[in-house]
């Protein structure tokens, strides 16, 4: 009975939050049950990590170049009034390294993959094509989410790595523009402050990253409703729902990393 009233009181969106939660931890469960029995598809494996990470290098590549340069540049006038414009490539590598490029490359994914991870698992839901497989004897979750869920999880983690590079540079190139620093006093003056500690933790966080962007945007797609409205539904909650899990996945991280480097 008291359960019962606790029900009652809630509203009906917080309930709807815990149902969906329930339902993609039970997801979660049967995707680690299916990724240890064989066969492993790897060459699907290799197939979506090559639309996951290749396909995405333009825009990652870009947005972390425009990352850089505009860091920058914004950063330059306010350290410029302290006299202390010698500390902006340091400044500018551990933000761009530890929290703002994985947190944005992370956000980007969410949007492309975990759209079209959605998009396309719905269309196969609608069309009847996952119970086919069933039928068939394919295994829809060792096929279709397995392979797209480790393919996010290896992937997501390069381009972090690879928008960090990119976002360097772009950052070399503002602090030239109205001044005068080599390239190599410039990585110097990087890798004097940016230390294993910083890269470990921005490193271990995007593999949950990925992790959350792949299993969110299967679940949304394997369990798409019916007709093309329900493939857009899938599609664009499977981008909020990542985007949300990014948010809080970060916020856990920051603090346990405080915690540990605390003790």
């Amino acid at each position: 009975m008291k359960f019962q009233y606790i029900y009652n009181w809630l509203p009906d969106l917080v309930i709807d939050l815990f149902i969906e939660v329930g339902e993609l931890a039970r997801f979660t469960q049967r995707f680690f049950k299916e990724l240890f029995r064989p066969p492993f598809e790897f060459n699907e494996f290799l197939y979506q990590s090559y639309i996951v990470g290749a396909r995405s290098l333009g825009l990652i590549g870009l947005t972390g170049f425009i990352l850089g340069l505009v860091m920058t540049l914004q950063s330059r006038p306010v350290l410029m009034e302290f006299g202390a414009e010698a500390w902006l490539p340091g400044m500018v590598s551990v933000s761009i390294v530890t929290e703002i490029g994985p947190v944005i490359t992370a956000l980007i994914c969410a949007g492309k993959i975990a759209s079209q991870f959605g998009a396309v698992l719905g269309s196969m839901r609608v069309t009847e094509q996952i119970d086919a497989m069933e039928v068939s004897g394919v295994n829809p979750i060792n096929y279709l989410v397995v392979t797209r869920v480790l393919a996010t999880v290896f992937m997501v983690p390069l381009l972090v790595l690879y928008a960090d590079a990119i976002a360097l540079a772009g950052s070399f190139l503002a602090v030239n523009i109205n001044g005068n620093i080599s390239a190599t006093l410039f990585v110097f003056n990087v890798f004097d402050v940016l230390h294993f500690s910083d890269l470990l933790p921005a490193v271990v966080k995007t593999i949950f990253f990925g992790f959350m962007i792949g299993i969110i945007g299967c679940y949304k797609g394997y369990f798409a409703g019916f007709g093309t409205e329900g493939v857009g539904k899938a599609a664009n909650t499977a981008v909020v729902s990542a985007s949300l899990a990014i948010f809080l996945i970060d916020l856990i991280a920051v603090q346990v990393t405080h915690i540990i480097y605390l003790h």
